[in-house]
């Protein structure tokens, strides 16, 4: 593969981990730095990372940074109306407002969840991984991802109800 194909393919990877990180409700400016930081370790490491593990290896290295910063500052960030360009869009009032409330109680649920739950709600559902490639992306097992989302989606299913039902 020539040097621009390389570099093309990267940046078409360094895409993904950026999106996937905003999905994750990271900061605009977060997802950045933690995209800039993945791509100078992909530059260091590149030699040692195998061809087929490129994706997993880039999201584990840009989580790990953000949640690295979180700890250091004491912080997690939420960017909870990040579709909120959708919802203005809506052609009814009626339809923007209760897809509002929907998403509202949904980012509630979400943001009560435990970080690892909702890492792989996010890598499921938003990223479309299977099993297979969330356990890599963790280090886990399948059982252990299978039976951790079995668990995610019973606790969001809860929260969620208890926050409507208010």
């Amino acid at each position: 593969m020539n040097e621009l194909n390389k570099n093309n393919a990267l940046n078409t990877e360094l895409n993904i981990v950026y999106r996937y990180l905003r999905k994750l409700g990271i900061s605009q400016a977060d997802a950045e730095d933690a995209v800039q930081e993945t791509a100078y370790k992909y530059l260091l490491y590149y030699d040692s990372i195998k061809a087929s593990k490129i994706r997993s290896w880039l999201i584990r290295v840009a989580l790990n940074f953000y949640y690295d910063q979180c700890r250091k500052q004491q912080r997690y960030k939420l960017d909870l109306d990040a579709n909120v360009t959708k919802l203005v869009a809506a052609d009814q009032p009626e339809e923007f407002f209760l897809e509002k409330e929907r998403n509202n109680h949904l980012s509630f649920a979400i943001s009560k969840l435990k970080p690892y739950f909702k890492e792989l709600l996010l890598l499921k559902y938003q990223s479309g991984l299977s099993y297979k490639e969330i356990a890599e992306l963790l280090g886990s097992n399948i059982n252990s991802v299978r039976t951790n989302l079995f668990r995610a989606r019973k606790q969001l299913a809860k929260i969620y109800k208890e926050e409507s039902d208010e």
